[in-house]
């Protein structure tokens, strides 16, 4: 196991601002020619199958945060940066007195939005952009190509499409579209969930008062099905073929749910997992989607949970933790594969496995983003998925 109480490897970046949301970029925008993958492994870097040895580059991710409203001299701003899998690297801070910055050593791209905070992000699976909640609304980004002279690279930009639908409706602390991006859920502060259709923004589901305040969605991997945790009572499935809830699902007595997400086991069917804190500390409990009954928990760490995310090929787990520490699990066993402790000096906000589950970013409060590369690792004989963390 690993410790990182001062870390500084490249693949570990402070961005000036305290970090909310996080999101790796479709590589349906990205057109630079793919760069062979030939180097030893570096930080942070994890075993499993499912890596591919040649990634495209460059990948892109994109970082939410800011410090609010006021007058604490920190900017709100949409950060796009830059991880190179060659090298293992992360973009450098980009310079905070620039709107702008491009170049040679310093890759980030970043967009001010003024006073107000983004707090939550979706990126559109499709490559389309990104919706951002604010603290009164939400808006939709588009990616923006920057051509000069000397550089070809990917920029965001505010655009003229303006969501009525959400214009006015407070702070959504839950955004979220399905897997082909044809519906896009959000969920707010006052408890508000709607689903619609995208881009037409169709209504499917709008339920006022679904909890006291959303906490987190997530779609089925098919789209027949919605989570949705609030801050109290039990999660809730909603059907959105008949927008109906299907099941309710119920806590334990000393239980408080934090985050969901749905995934496949190894035999392609569906299960959901459920973060969930206890009085003796937190664990992952596994549901059954056809019955919508728990099939087991596992605590996983002492700590509270802050942060989860699942490997798109459903082998891994992550969470993390309000004391920045980064946990990996696999799924098979939902046996703990890797610590990174203090893999942040901050409260763990945010983290996602990359599409191709080859990488997981995480970010924090304390204003650093950290990226955990997956690397597959052979054995003698039958492949293993054997977790492995070389921190320098």
């Amino acid at each position: 196991m690993g410790k990182a109480k001062n870390p500084d490897t490249p693949n570990y970046k402070k961005y000036g601002v305290p970090l909310y949301g996080s999101a790796w970029a479709p590589s349906v925008i990205i057109n630079d020619s793919p760069q062979q993958l030939d180097r030893k492994p570096g930080a942070d870097e994890v075993s499993g199958e499912g890596s591919t040895s040649s990634p495209t580059s460059p990948t892109y991710l994109v970082f939410s945060g800011g410090g609010g409203e006021g007058r604490s001299g920190i900017p709100n701003s949409l950060l796009l940066a830059e991880f190179d899998f060659a090298s293992n690297s992360l973009s450098d801070m980009p310079d905070l007195l620039m709107k702008r910055i491009i170049g040679r050593g310093c890759k980030v791209f970043k967009l001010g939005t003024g006073a107000d905070l983004p707090y939550r992000m979706a990126v559109h699976p499709g490559g389309e952009g990104l919706i951002c909640s604010l603290p009164k609304s939400c808006k939709w980004f588009q990616w923006d190509e920057i051509k000069t002279e000397e550089v070809h690279k990917q920029g965001l930009k505010l655009s003229e499409k303006v969501l009525t639908h959400l214009e006015d409706a407070g702070q959504q602390l839950a955004l979220t579209f399905n897997n082909d991006g044809s519906m896009l859920a959000v969920g707010g502060e006052d408890g508000n969930l709607r689903v619609f259709k995208w881009p037409s923004m169709e209504n499917v589901l709008s339920e006022a008062q679904a909890h006291s305040t959303v906490k987190d969605l997530d779609f089925s991997p098919d789209g027949k099905f919605l989570v949705s945790l609030g801050s109290g009572g039990p999660g809730r499935v909603w059907d959105l073929t008949s927008s109906t809830v299907a099941a309710s699902l119920l806590k334990e007595n000393d239980e408080a749910f934090g985050f969901c997400r749905f995934s496949q086991t190894n035999d392609k069917n569906q299960v959901l997992y459920i973060t969930a804190a206890r009085d003796r500390g937190a664990c992952i409990v596994t549901w059954n989607t056809t019955t919508w009954k728990k099939l087991g928990s596992k605590k996983i760490v002492r700590d509270s949970i802050s942060a989860f995310s699942v490997s798109a090929d459903g082998k891994f787990l992550a969470v993390g933790t309000i004391q920045g520490d980064i946990v990996i699990v696999n799924s098979a066993s939902m046996q703990v594969q890797a610590v990174v402790r203090q893999a942040h000096l901050g409260i763990v906000t945010t983290m996602r496995f990359s599409q191709d589950s080859r990488a997981l970013v995480s970010a924090s409060m304390d204003s650093s983003a950290r990226v955990t590369v997956i690397k597959e690792k052979k054995k003698n004989g039958p492949k293993e998925d054997i977790i492995y963390l070389g921190l320098a």
